[in-house]
């Protein structure tokens, strides 16, 4: 995403933008596609998908050919004289025991090589998810919520697992136990076989119906689970502003709210999955009443033998159960191609705009920036910069003021093209940034964020983090600049300090010390500020000022400033107000005007008074 260059946090805050965050939703995919899709997955382990099918057709035919068996030893007894050839009885009861065994032997074998099938596809799965969001731009995260991707990356994928260890063994278990039962049933009284001409199309009717009917049920299931998700990750962020507002009440009623709207549709898409089981069953019992009452009959005419009839109800039996208990899985199978969109879905989301292939490398970046007659807006007919003209001169300190909203971090989104501009243009040392690749552009800044980012390692790797080749020494002297070193010395691992949970442990004036350090030690060419130094005192602020102004010598610097006070010093203050530039110069040249900045820089003194 952003690359080395972005320092700070982990993105900008939009204050410009209006309205909520979406929830993570994705377009329908059709189902044959879908499986299409799935089984590309297990393609790529086909030595292991070989093995799990023939482990799965050996295991049902063995299983299949103990009923023909168990035929065969009751008609070993003759019924009229009571004489029992138990030479056949004994070599079909020894038989069946190997049968089953083996039946047994494979069956487990399958499992092994389904549940490394299903775990070689679920951690390819979530590879390439993760990977695409490494490629999304910006704006897909402003869009929708962390909490609700992270419910796709983590319960979605485990929902496509689960049905493929599990209900794709009963499936092709089901199919082999059918297609053999229905051959074995021909071969003994064909004519009975007429009885599931009525019975099988009744339940492929039925279930092709409800799969129309459930399958939105489970979609929907999946999207309230994931703003149920995505709600209790904000909650669990910002749990010291809730404390603070005495805002639990209102926080645990709209869980309550949300947590009715997953269990709601968590309980219809159940509830109607879990028709088609009972129902099924009861198609086949026909069936099955049908068979014993026209076996029955043929018994009675002689046109087939007790043996045959009971092979025959023991196949209609394995014929019926796999399709009884395909209707069974048909609510998880529905329940996995909901997860399997959303999956696919984040996959499939539109990378950042690739570099064109004659895009040019910076290098050697003196830092003249320009911005041209500059449009943007997030949301159509809502416009944030318009018409904005800006040079910044190598080695100049540029500082943007002005009211929330006025379009301030924008302007930095525009730089660092987190965004493209949609009118005019900004250069970089003469080149339009759209012709330079991201890269290059984004390592020519190094940035500190308001918003703090600090991840789960050592101090060092995290003060390291946009220099990884940075030895100890250099580490050390950043550490030194910042004001951070004495801090980290007292420490009991010193630099070797292991941060956690985006460094709960520590201040957040010491966490913004190290991002400082951070940036520092990143040899970039220019420089972007977002009001840096906000969380730390007046005292440590003295001295970051210090250290900064060694650290911008030579560098083009852009400083978002909220405190004025704080750029005086500055060759250039920009200051918008609703998008566009009111007022431009130094900070004596605008206070002399006794224009909107005045007003500004006045508001700020008065309100401190």
């Amino acid at each position: 995403m952003a690359g080395p260059g972005m320092i700070g946090g982990s993105r900008f805050t939009r204050n410009e933008m209006s309205g909520d965050k979406r929830h993570f939703t994705k377009h329908k995919i059709d189902r044959k596609k879908l499986l299409l899709r799935l089984w590309k997955y297990l393609g790529r382990n086909r030595l292991v998908l070989i093995l799990a099918i023939t482990c799965s057709v050996l295991s049902s035919v063995l299983a299949l050919y103990g009923p023909k068996l168990s035929g065969t030893a009751l008609d070993a007894i003759d019924l009229g004289t009571g004489n029992v050839a138990f030479d056949t009885v004994f070599r079909c009861v020894i038989l069946m025991i190997i049968l089953y065994a083996g039946s047994a032997i494979l069956a487990y074998f399958l499992r092994f090589f389904m549940v490394r099938l299903s775990r070689s596809v679920t951690k390819q799965m979530r590879k390439d998810i993760f990977n695409n969001l490494t490629t999304l731009p910006v704006s897909y995260f402003d869009r929708y919520q962390t909490g609700d991707i992270i419910s796709t990356l983590t319960y979605d994928v485990d929902t496509v697992n689960q049905s493929l260890s599990s209900d794709l063994v009963q499936i092709l278990q089901s199919v082999v136990t059918v297609v053999v039962s229905f051959i074995m049933m021909l071969t003994i009284a064909p004519i009975l076989v007429l009885v599931f001409a009525v019975t099988v199309p009744a339940t492929f009717l039925f279930t092709r119906w409800l799969t129309k009917r459930v399958r939105p049920l489970f979609r929907r299931r999946s999207a309230k689970l994931g703003e149920l998700n995505g709600y209790v990750e904000e909650m669990l962020s910002g749990q010291k502003t809730v404390r603070a507002y005495g805002r639990e009440q209102a926080v645990l009623d709209r869980f309550d709210q949300k947590n009715d709207a997953a269990v709601e549709a968590y309980t219809k898409a159940e509830a109607n999955g879990t028709i088609t089981g009972p129902s099924v069953m009861a198609i086949n019992n026909v069936s099955l009443a049908m068979v014993s009452v026209f076996g029955a009959i043929m018994l009675a005419m002689g046109r087939v033998t007790l043996g045959n009839l009971n092979s025959f109800v023991q196949y209609s039996r394995k014929f019926s159960g796999p399709i009884n208990e395909f209707a069974n899985i048909l609510a998880e199978l529905q329940s996995a191609f909901a997860a399997a969109e959303r999956c696919f879905g984040l996959i499939d989301a539109e990378s950042e705009k690739p570099d064109a292939e004659d895009a040019l490398v910076l290098d050697h970046v003196t830092g003249d920036v320009r911005l041209e007659n500059v449009d943007f807006s997030y949301d159509p007919g809502k416009p944030i910069i318009q018409g904005l003209d800006l040079h910044a001169a190598p080695g100049s300190l540029t500082a943007i003021v002005g009211p929330t909203g006025a379009g301030k971090t924008t302007i930095i989104n525009l730089l660092m093209r987190f965004y493209d501009v949609e009118k005019g243009s900004v250069y970089v040392d003469g080149h339009d940034i759209r012709n330079v690749t991201r890269d290059s552009l984004r390592k020519a800044y190094s940035m500190v964020l308001q918003d703090t980012w600090l991840f789960h390692g050592t101090i060092f790797d995290n003060i390291a983090y946009g220099k990884p080749d940075a030895t100890m020494e250099q580490v050390v002297a950043a550490a030194r600049a910042a004001h951070i070193h004495s801090y980290i010395s007292r420490l009991p691992e010193g630099y070797n300090t292991v941060l956690s949970d985006n460094g709960t442990s520590i201040s957040k004036g010491q966490k913004q010390l190290l991002t400082i350090a951070r940036a520092m030690l990143l040899d970039a060419h220019m420089l972007i500020l977002d009001e840096a130094t906000s969380n730390v005192d007046t005292r440590t602020e003295q001295h970051i000022q210090a250290a900064m102004r060694n650290l911008m010598k030579g560098k083009t610097c852009f400083v978002i400033a909220h405190r004025l006070s704080t750029i005086r010093s500055a060759d250039n203050i920009l200051v918008l107000d609703k998008g566009q530039v009111v007022e431009q110069g130094t900070h004596e040249s605008l206070m002399a005007q006794k224009g909107f900045y005045y007003r500004l820089y006045q508001s700020q003194f008065d309100s401190v008074s």
